[in-house]
């Protein structure tokens, strides 16, 4: 007979007692590392409670093999093994990542590896290739579930009943009107999506604007529309990184770039900052995902979602950009609830289009996209991450609202800030 096989189990798991209960010591190995979530956990026949609270949803794994994988760090093997269907969330999975989500605040800070991986420079080169792997999956992808200007960053819904496509244009008139826009002014815009709020800008605010985007297949869109809307002469869409941009403009506009920027590249995107605006009128506007505390995004999203993503802080993007550019805030806003808004209104889109055969790719690209679009939409439920817009000018600069009334409430009084013309 052979000698009997054992599976190697780390140290640091612990005494382990081999026999028929392995299963169950694997569970509750899962269990302590996911924290006091109010989920159960099974496989085959074997189950255990993740905390004493009545649970929400029951997640099973298919094996031991997937327990395995997923023992020394759930958090970083979970999203690959739910994509390639070993693991299925029985209940709503919304509500189980939620309960997820807020056990992890009972988790300890971030790894030194984690940490480290944050500090790693970006140049050019990576840049596009990270923006590439996400944001060119296609057009016609994106455009099964966005709204009907592609726009793919938090909307801001002025009633709770607003649809979408609505709160959106409410976004993009409320980043216009933050930044008291006039006509004939001009506005450099860096990381311009597919282009609407450049032509929002341009169609209803008279500016001249530049917008910088390294997606190809987003610059190639958004030049398209701007030809069909007759905005060319007062748009010009650049396939170029954010660091190629110069010239003077009256205003700088950033909304879902900085997340991409990463913490060692920030002076760049400073000194971008610092020569662009006009110290006497320049205005700007950075609009970002962010947290409470430093922390590295989710590992599975950095690896297989947006690779070389930082979400900052408020402190570490004021310290780190707008400081460094000789930049006072003026006004800061959180939109955390809007963003998980807006993230229910492209989940329940998406899901509609799975269902009709409208999203291409294979099954486990599509189950690893439902799982990002809940699981950012769990996060900012439970305030693990924010969303933050900052107003910001030149420390000496005369562009200071007087209030806030203009930008929620009178749309017939013109611009919020009192720009002086002489």
């Amino acid at each position: 007979m052979g000698a009997t096989v054992r599976p190697v189990v780390p140290s640091s798991w612990g005494h382990f007692h081999p026999g028929t209960g392995f299963d169950r010591w694997l569970l509750r190995k899962v269990a302590a590392r996911i924290g006091p979530a109010a989920l159960r956990l099974t496989v085959g026949e074997n189950s255990v409670d993740a905390s004493d609270l009545p649970p929400v949803a029951t997640v099973r794994f298919c094996d031991r093999r997937t327990l395995l994988a997923l023992a020394p760090n759930p958090h970083r093997r979970f999203g690959d093994e739910y994509a390639n269907g070993r693991i299925e969330v029985e209940g709503d999975l919304l509500f189980a990542l939620e309960t997820a989500y807020r056990a992890r605040r009972h988790v300890g800070r971030a790894g030194p590896l984690a940490r480290v991986l944050t500090l790693l420079p970006h140049w050019p080169g990576l840049d596009r290739r990270n923006i590439h792997r996400h944001y060119d999956l296609g057009n016609s992808f994106y455009r099964q579930w966005l709204d009907e200007r592609m726009v793919y960053t938090c909307a801001y819904f002025d009633s709770p009943d607003a649809s979408l496509e609505h709160a959106q244009v409410a976004k993009m008139e409320l980043v216009c009107r933050k930044l008291g826009l006039r006509p004939g002014e001009s506005v450099v815009e860096v990381g311009c999506g597919w282009g609407a709020l450049a032509l929002h800008m341009a169609r209803e605010h008279g500016v001249h604007v530049r917008a910088f985007n390294v997606s190809h297949e987003q610059v190639r869109y958004a030049r398209e529309q701007a030809r069909m809307q007759g905005l060319q002469d007062r748009v010009r869409f650049l396939e170029a990184d954010y660091r190629r941009a110069t010239g003077t403009a009256d205003a700088f506009v950033s909304v879902g770039m900085l997340e991409h920027v990463g913490k060692a590249s920030y002076g760049e995107l400073a000194r971008v900052i610092a020569r662009t605006l006009d110290p006497r009128t320049g205005r700007g506007l950075v609009h970002f995902i962010g947290r409470d505390v430093p922390r590295p995004l989710d590992p599975w999203i950095r690896r297989r979602i947006f690779p070389g993503a930082y979400a900052p802080t408020l402190d570490e993007a004021c310290r780190g950009v707008l400081a460094p550019a000789g930049m006072s805030v003026i006004d800061v806003e959180n939109l955390r609830a809007h963003y998980a808004k807006t993230l229910r209104e492209w989940r329940e889109r998406f899901e509609r289009a799975v269902e009709e055969g409208r999203v291409g790719f294979d099954e486990p690209f599509r189950r690893a996209w439902r799982l990002y679009l809940a699981g950012s939409e769990a996060a900012f439920l439970t305030g693990s991450l924010q969303l933050f817009q900052v107003l910001f000018a030149p420390a000496g600069a005369r562009t200071t609202p007087w209030t806030r009334a203009t930008w929620y409430h009178d749309h017939e009084r013109g611009p919020a800030c009192s720009v002086p013309t002489s």
